[in-house]
């Protein structure tokens, strides 16, 4: 499967943006998808994930009652609508799929396969 990331941009602190990463190759169906995210010197880290087929979502804490992912199906499109952002939520953000992946590694970026390109989030104070 395909991966597009796309959706990043400049926006103000307190400012919302979606994110959206659509498959190509086949469909969602079966996976989970989720979003990480990267700064300059650090490590990928986990930012949300979805379980296609049961919708069940997952979050870090850091962005909880901030940032929401869904899916379309029609689309086979998975969002994630990304608000009250902060300085701190800069970074390139990247989707990434799996269908073998264990509910106790959904934090985890080796547990997944497949990578789309990132996409940049820059938010101003």
């Amino acid at each position: 499967v395909q991966l597009q990331a796309s959706g990043g941009g400049l926006v103000q602190a307190g400012g919302s943006l979606r994110l959206s990463c659509a498959a190509s190759g086949r469909t969602f169906s079966g996976y989970v998808v989720g979003w990480f995210r990267q700064t300059p010197g650090k490590e990928r880290e986990f930012v949300a994930g979805i379980k296609w087929n049961s919708r069940n979502t997952y979050y870090a804490d850091s962005v909880k009652g901030r940032f929401t992912i869904s899916r379309v199906s029609a689309e086979n499109t998975v969002h994630l609508q990304m608000n009250s952002l902060r300085p701190e939520d800069t970074a390139v953000y990247h989707c990434a799929a799996s269908r073998t992946i264990i509910q106790s590694s959904i934090e985890v970026p080796s547990a997944y396969n497949y990578w789309g390109q990132g996409t940049l989030v820059t938010v101003s104070s």
